[in-house]
């Protein structure tokens, strides 16, 4: 690892466009009467701050831990029409989910996501057959307006010579259609900046200790800064509790009689090194519910996932033994052995989905979202699934607008008057940015590697030229942060002076995937808390 010098804030003057400090941010809260006060920063808080402040509101956002910290950040990375509910007859849904999925990824953040073919295999006694199969994926891509080509039936050998630890025992036929795939994390974070730009004032590491009352309506929240130990409030015409998994929690504290609104089940994923290159995903039909995913990502495979209630504190979540031998062994249906071993394992990571409650199976339950006032005018919400993140922030706004008494509806321009695929920041094609990194390069110095140009434009999109001309103007920042990873120092400090970046974790496990990838040594992580430590 190369020695880094002392690099302190960089461009601290507001004009640079780098962040206020956490005390400034404090100090702005605590003075302002917000109409929309968001707790927590998982991607549905995160949408509906960006949808408010696009209206015109003005919005803070505030989250305990870091945004996108847990649920949001613990997805199977995918942008998906949900092949599944076809099973049910929710045709309408699918359509819908596909309409977002291609505005997201081809309109709104096309240097964040891209396509991914996948290939679903059909094995002898399976619980599909072939016919079913392919015609199952041939209406997936009708719904889809044949977007991502027609889905179709391909013979065993084609599928292994792009999935080449394919199992081809009692394997009949493979039916293939296309998604889309991103990092979730990034995309989160991405549309913070948006709602930033829109001109939200959000700040993480910030716990709630307790609601604001004002004749028995909720008019805010008192908080604690995680970073210092600095008590501050923030006063709002209107709560929105964003809180996830947690949701209750908050309703509790509005209404300590708050009936439970919502049930958890846990989603747990495995990520390991692969033996040779996938050129393609396979989804795996388990029974006639539940598919099982092994997904290329991030130059690794992701194993996943489990759909099993949960009813424990939803800060222990975590993978267990049996969540391990679970997944592997769904995966040893069309996965051969030598991918599967568990010295492969580099990361285990789980979440929680949020559901409607009620009794049945979770994974039959629809992911939806699960809107609810309390009698302190607090509004909560939950749910809902990745893709559809702009519907979501658009119909709590929605919800916002028709509230009684019409509180906001006055101040807040109409969702059908605001743009409906405004871009995320960065938004460029990235092979044309890759290709600027790689023929610009710093000077002096060498040329910019081609794996770290290739991974700066598809992580940040344009925004890669600030992290070059950072790594250029200091030339420690251009060196990779681990010898086997495209990283450079420059997203460190990066991540410290424009991405909110407090913690350790906050870089090597959500601003980067280096946690993930096995590749967060005790030398990384000293070199990153030195850099975050230069911040003053």
């Amino acid at each position: 690892m190369t020695t880094l010098q002392s690099v302190p804030a960089l461009g601290t003057h507001p004009a640079s466009g780098s962040l206020p400090s956490r005390a400034e941010t404090r100090d702005q809260l605590s003075r302002a009467t917000y109409d929309l006060l968001v707790i927590g920063g998982g991607i549905l808080g995160i949408s509906t701050a960006w949808h408010a402040a696009q209206s015109g509101l003005r919005v803070a956002l505030v989250d305990a831990g870091d945004f996108a910290g847990a649920t949001s950040s613990a997805s199977s990375k995918l942008l998906h029409g949900g092949l599944r509910y076809l099973q049910t007859g929710a045709v309408k849904l699918v359509a819908e989910n596909h309409f977002e999925r291609r505005a997201v990824s081809r309109e709104v953040a096309p240097h964040l996501a891209n396509p991914l073919t996948f290939y679903l295999p059909v094995y002898k006694g399976g619980p599909h057959g072939a016919a079913k199969l392919g015609a199952g994926v041939f209406a997936y891509s009708a719904l889809s307006a044949f977007g991502d080509g027609v889905g179709h039936v391909i013979s065993p050998a084609k599928a292994q010579h792009d999935v080449p630890e394919l199992r081809t025992d009692d394997l009949k036929a493979v039916a293939v259609y296309g998604d889309d795939q991103m990092n979730d994390a990034r995309m989160a974070l991405m549309t913070v900046r948006a709602a930033v730009d829109a001109g939200a004032v959000v700040l993480n590491h910030a716990a709630v200790t307790g609601l604001r009352f004002t004749r028995g309506r909720v008019t805010g929240a008192d908080l604690k800064d995680s970073a210092d130990g600095t008590e501050f409030g923030v006063t709002a015409r209107l709560v929105l509790n964003a809180t996830g998994p947690w949701v209750d929690h908050l309703r509790k504290m509005e209404d300590p009689n708050a009936a439970p609104s919502i049930r958890l089940s846990k989603g747990a994923h495995l990520v390991l090194k692969r033996t040779r290159p996938w050129r393609a995903a396979l989804a795996t039909p388990i029974d006639k519910y539940r598919i099982t995913f092994a997904l290329p990502w991030e130059d690794m495979l992701l194993l996943g996932t489990t759909d099993e209630e949960y009813e424990g504190d939803p800060a222990d979540v975590a993978v267990t033994e049996a969540d391990t031998a679970q997944i592997l062994d769904e995966a040893a249906f069309s996965i051969k052995d030598q991918q599967l071993s568990r010295d492969l394992i580099t990361y285990a990571f789980a979440g929680l989905r949020v559901l409607p409650g009620g009794p049945g199976d979770t994974s039959r339950a629809k992911r939806e979202t699960v809107v609810t006032e309390g009698r302190g005018g607090m509004l909560s919400v939950a749910g809902g699934k990745w893709t559809t993140f702009r519907h979501i922030g658009r119909t709590v706004m929605n919800k916002l607008a028709a509230l009684p008494g019409h509180p906001l509806a006055e101040d807040m321009e109409p969702m059908d008057r605001l743009p409906r695929k405004l871009p995320l920041p960065g938004i460029a094609n990235p092979n044309a940015v890759a290709h600027r990194l790689l023929v610009d390069g710093p000077a002096p110095g060498p040329r910019m590697a081609a794996d770290t140009a290739r991974h700066l434009a598809t992580h940040y999109g344009s925004l890669a030229f600030d992290i070059a001309r950072l790594a250029n103007e200091h030339p420690e920042l251009a060196e990779r942060v681990h010898p086997d990873a495209p990283e450079i120092w420059a997203q460190v400090a990066y991540a410290r002076d424009h991405e909110w970046a407090e913690t350790a974790d906050d870089v090597l496990r959500r601003r980067t995937t280096l946690t993930i990838r096995g590749l967060a040594t005790d030398g990384v992580r000293e070199g990153v808390e030195k850099l975050l430590a230069d911040r003053d």
